[in-house]
């Protein structure tokens, strides 16, 4: 049995002192608020402590790009092209390395699960690996080298556009049909800490007669289905130009909106789509950060939370890797859009980024501390000037706190973080500077 001694520990519904969490291996087996004489052996964790946290959309080889495709004017689709030359210089051994070191600063950033949404698969000319699944299985054991867990979310993508070939580095993504997609992802070797996922890149990648077969995949193997949905208008516009209805209804139309379907972005929604995914209890994944990054708009988040739509959060391109910055950002970018302020509370937003995430990739007995849970656990030391003075609180967490301030990680009764350092990667910031350097050109 491992133990651990809260100052302060936040269980869902309130903040509570002094509670002693026990483990038996990998799931936590008691967690009692108001322990006044704690086991002389329980770990001590000063400050507040949180479930670990869930990135819900990632990207990982997208981290290569900060600090280079920021300042231009452009668009998403000119920032697109500087993405698709990191694309092409890939290959399994510099992603692995690259994604651990990217897998390690969201550990320091509390984040204990990824959903890494996977489109490179192949060589640069579309050639399959020796291993087909070689850079997925890479990506797999990133996590596990950074200590955290994944799903991989494999994407199927097919087309360059509606009715438009792949062409270029996207010759890496395509399967050549969804059934060969599929028998591929049948063959992708998991772990204890690795689940597999489906992913429909975008009704841009994927045709409508193909649609169903990803899902199809999804449905059987009862994994989620992931899916980028109405990230820009052009999207919207092509697929009405091309099938005369919303990126939604035609998911709808092809069978591929169920209780396990998570829409990334939904960011340009009419208010049948918004009442159509709320109706069939569909998942959102809000990235605020790139979001606004790429001026793509500001997704209807509180009107997708009163239809009845779970949501969660993720750093998608990594702009930065802070899931308190994604809550808050959902937070403040509906007071902007609206002049209204307090749309969620500080434990909803919360929510999104631990329980929301969790259900989205399909680990459901993550991200609450109750037993019977993963024992996961972040602790946010108050420290530093962003915190001083702040009482230990989910307001604090949300509206103050950055990753930064994560002092200590555990990920299924295993210390991986420890006062701020990454106990299995070490040298996070220098392993990052080498690798980036590899594919970034």
């Amino acid at each position: 049995m491992t133990s651990w001694h809260a100052e302060h520990a936040w269980l869902g519904d309130e903040v509570a002192a002094d509670v002693l969490l026990e483990a038996d291996g990998p799931r936590f087996a008691s967690v009692t608020p108001g322990v006044g004489r704690p086991p002389p052996d329980a770990v001590r964790l000063p400050g507040l402590t949180l479930p670990g946290l869930a990135n819900a959309h990632s990207h990982a080889f997208h981290r290569a790009l900060r600090g280079r495709t920021h300042a231009a004017r452009g668009t998403f689709w000119t920032w697109r092209e500087r993405m698709y030359a990191v694309a092409e210089r890939l290959d399994p051994a510099s992603y692995r390395a690259l994604a651990t070191a990217v897998y390690a600063e969201m550990a320091l950033a509390g984040i204990t699960c990824v959903g890494e949404f996977h489109y490179v698969h192949h060589q640069p000319d579309g050639t399959p690996y020796e291993e087909p699944n070689a850079l997925g299985e890479a990506l797999i054991a990133a996590a596990s080298d950074a200590g955290i867990r994944i799903t991989l979310l494999d994407a199927c993508y097919l087309t360059g556009g509606i009715g438009r070939p792949l062409e270029g580095v996207q010759l890496r993504f395509g399967d050549g049909t969804a059934a060969s997609w599929a028998r591929r992802v049948d063959a992708l070797r998991t772990g204890g800490h690795a689940r597999a996922g489906a992913a429909i890149h975008s009704v841009r990648a994927v045709p409508r007669d193909r649609l169903g077969t990803v899902a199809g995949w999804a449905w059987r193997n009862r994994t989620p289905l992931h899916v980028h949905l109405s990230e820009q208008p052009a999207e919207n516009e092509e697929c009405r130009a091309a099938y005369g209805t919303s990126p939604t209804r035609l998911l709808l139309g092809a069978g591929a909106l169920g209780p396990r379907t998570v829409a990334v972005h939904a960011t340009h929604l009419d208010a049948a789509d918004i009442a159509l995914l709320g109706a069939l209890g569909i998942g959102v994944c809000m990235c605020p950060t790139t979001e606004r990054d790429l001026a793509d708009g500001i997704g209807p988040a509180r009107e997708l939370a009163a239809a009845g739509v779970e949501l969660s959060l993720g750093s998608d391109q990594h702009a930065m890797i802070d899931l308190f910055e994604e809550a808050r950002a959902m937070e403040l970018d509906e007071r902007l859009r609206t002049g209204v302020r307090g749309h969620w509370s500080a434990g909803a937003l919360l929510a999104a980024a631990t329980t929301g995430g969790h259900a989205a990739l399909g680990w459901p007995q993550a991200g609450r501390l109750e037993p019977g849970a993963y024992a996961d656990l972040v602790t946010l030391g108050f420290g530093s000037v962003r915190l001083a003075g702040a009482p230990p609180g989910a307001e604090a967490a949300v509206f103050a706190a950055a990753a930064a301030d994560v002092r200590s990680v555990v990920v299924s009764g295993r210390q991986i973080v420890q006062d701020g350092r990454h106990l299995l990667v070490g040298d996070v910031p220098a392993a990052l500077r080498d690798t980036i350097a590899e594919v970034a050109g």
